[in-house]
């Protein structure tokens, strides 16, 4: 049995995806490697399969949340890697880093700390960086449904339940942009939108439940 399993959900990341990979792969700490495309209309599941992981194909999109509960179903591993797919400058030593505190039993989780990053400016416990034990999302009702609120929602267990988490500062790394990936316009919107479900998650609109 893989004792710790990366799960990448990745909606029309060709471009990265495949260097994310191949930075996780290089970790002898990781067995095994998860790609969730979701719903993605490019090549990321091809570019994901060529650097050595294994994809699995949603055919709508289903959300971050949706992306995560479908390769958490895919895997038996104890402990779980969750990574953006849109990550540039990512190194092996980022992976150990988060890895180490969950695997020592120091932390039950353990969130990536990106410099310039706008949501996790508004939100200093959002991070799609993460390492945790198996449980700790299999605790998550309706995971699957969470969308892009899926970190708020991972934190505010981790509050309610009295778990220990860790922080990690992860140099160096950042994201695309969401306007170049989209174009502008539809950049913009989707930053809206993440930010959206994310403060619905949080609590700070509306009475949004886990």
């Amino acid at each position: 049995m893989d004792r710790v399993a990366a799960i990448i959900p990745a909606f029309n990341e060709e471009r990265t995806i495949g260097d994310v990979v191949g930075a996780v792969r290089r970790c002898p700490l990781v067995d095994d490697v998860i790609v969730v495309s979701d719903g993605s209309r490019d090549a990321t599941g091809w570019a994901a399969r060529q650097h050595g992981a294994r994809v699995i194909e949603l055919f709508e999109n289903l959300g971050k949340g949706g992306a995560i509960a479908a390769g958490l179903g895919a895997t038996s591993a104890q402990f779980i890697l969750l990574l953006d797919g849109d990550l540039v400058g990512l190194t092996r030593q980022h992976v150990e880093d988060l890895l180490r505190p969950v695997l020592a039993g120091t932390a039950a989780v353990s969130i990536g700390r990106i410099k310039r990053d706008f949501i996790q400016a508004l939100f200093p416990n959002f991070s799609g960086q993460r390492a945790l034990r198996r449980e700790v999302l299999e605790a998550i009702p309706n995971l699957e449904n969470t969308g892009f609120g899926v970190e708020a929602v991972l934190s505010r267990h981790l509050k309610w339940s009295g778990l220990h988490a860790c922080t990690v500062s992860l140099g160096h790394l950042t994201h695309v942009p969401k306007q170049e990936k989209h174009g502008l316009l539809r950049g913009y919107v989707a930053k809206f939108k993440a930010t959206w479900q994310i403060a619905k998650w949080s609590g700070r609109i509306g009475r949004a439940k886990a």
